[in-house]
């Protein structure tokens, strides 16, 4: 019923389907508005979740507002709502003020803290990101729009879990079966990555029939993989059967490091958990990873410049950050003028920000990137590496992540203009980091 009622109120909005239902609350005021005598004297203002100003929500819903002749008058930016009854989480929310007139006083309320009180900045033009910039939007694309490595996602084992081992499963296969241990591979999903959880795959590219035979538990497990996709109701999953031994899409690199981005990260961190993985480790599907990347790729991902534009263009699950190759990675402005001199100043300080966490062996991502337990040597370490990085943008003494944003906003409306524009410069040399 519900979701009836929203195609109704959606009816002539493209890919609504991929809308919160709460959108079309703003579609159907905007409609109600037109359709006065005087639209541009009438205005409304919504209490909605902050999706509808992050990744593809910005492009589908506002796309089609912005095209209506909207125009927003003020905005509550981020804040946390919750209420008293008990088992009620808090809720991210923004509040929108908008209608057709425009008007010249506009404000945006900025909160330190979401659980704070918000204080008011006059802003000349509100864009739908709720930032004091022109109306762009970051439209997804399928290939980076700067010249860098391209990110993918990790492999994917369509097993039933029978090629994948916890600690356990694997020490119990290996003290029956010791000869299986040179085709096991650690595996590695998001969560794994961030809190350093164990777990193995069996990676069976290089397994001959006769060695197979001779690992009678292991033959099991890859009988039990053949079953589970013969009885899969996907053709897909259903024709890999026949290659059972396999995952169904292997997108790992052969040789190496590639840099790994978790694609579901918690929203409280200053900074991407992101890091280095050798080629040997295999990345589960939900672990983007960057083959190539080098020390100026990874100083500038994990920079406060790239994380405003996380918070801004990817999506969210439930309140966590849901990294998007298409919205986040591929629409982001790197540094395109960037000197051999700031290149390096990027990777000497990427450097050190590696170095500060090997000073914690014993502590897992989740540990070090916590804002009540980040150690104060990674912390400056990381203060140094934004600072790098600002440098290669020529700019300084951001003020908020509101106004870094407005400063990327214009730097991808000039990387994305139909107008002839420099070709980009080669792409920025690898260099290796030291882990």
């Amino acid at each position: 019923m519900q979701r009836a009622d929203a195609d109704a109120a959606f009816d002539g909005v493209v890919n609504s389907g991929l809308l919160d239902f709460v959108a079309a609350w703003y579609v159907k005021a905007t409609r109600y508005m037109q359709s006065a005598g005087d639209k541009k004297t009438l205005a409304c203002a919504f209490v909605s979740t902050s999706s509808l100003t992050q990744g593809e929500q910005v492009v589908l819903l506002w796309g089609w507002l912005l095209a209506q002749g909207v125009h927003i008058h003020f905005a509550h930016r981020t804040f946390q709502w919750s209420n008293e009854a008990r088992g009620v989480a808090a809720v991210h929310c923004v509040i929108i003020g908008f209608g057709f007139g425009e008007r010249l006083l506009k404000t945006i309320y900025e909160y330190e803290d979401i659980r704070g009180e918000p204080h008011a900045i006059p802003a000349v033009h509100i864009n739908p990101y709720l930032v004091d910039a022109p109306d762009v939007l970051a439209i997804g694309v399928a290939a980076p729009i700067s010249s860098v490595p391209i990110v993918v996602n990790g492999s994917i084992p369509a097993d039933g879990g029978n090629l994948i081992l916890d600690a356990d499963a694997y020490a119990a296969l290996l003290n029956v079966e010791p000869t299986a241990e040179v085709f096991l591979r650690r595996y590695v999903g998001a969560e794994d990555f961030i809190h350093g959880f164990e777990r193995y795959c069996l990676w069976l590219i290089d397994c001959s029939p006769e060695q197979l035979r001779k690992m009678p538990l292991v033959r099991d497990r890859v009988q039990a993989v053949k079953a589970m996709r013969e009885a899969s109701s996907k053709a897909a999953t259903r024709a890999k059967a026949a290659m059972p031994t396999l995952f169904t899409e292997n997108r790992q690199p052969s040789s190496g490091d590639y840099l790994a981005l978790p694609r579901t990260s918690s929203e409280n961190r200053r900074y991407l958990p992101i890091g280095f993985l050798t080629y040997a480790t295999v990345a589960a599907n939900d672990l983007q990873i960057v083959p190539n990347a080098g020390l100026f790729h990874f100083g500038v991902l994990t920079s406060a410049m790239h994380m405003a534009w996380v918070r801004i263009t990817a999506g969210r699950l439930e309140s966590r950050i849901r990294y998007s190759a298409k919205y986040t990675y591929n629409t982001f402005p790197w540094p395109r003028d960037a000197n051999e001199k700031a290149i390096k100043a990027i990777e000497s300080a990427a450097q050190g920000v590696l170095d500060a966490r090997a000073k914690f062996p014993k502590s897992s991502l989740a540990d070090l990137y916590d804002p009540l337990t980040m150690p104060p040597e990674l912390t400056k370490a990381h203060q140094a590496l934004d600072r790098a990085v600002d440098a290669a943008y020529g700019k300084k003494d951001f003020k908020s992540d509101a106004e870094r944003v407005a400063f990327l906003f214009e730097l991808y409306r000039q990387y994305t203009t139909l107008l002839p524009a420099e070709a980009p410069k080669k792409a920025a040399r690898g260099r290796k980091a030291k882990v």
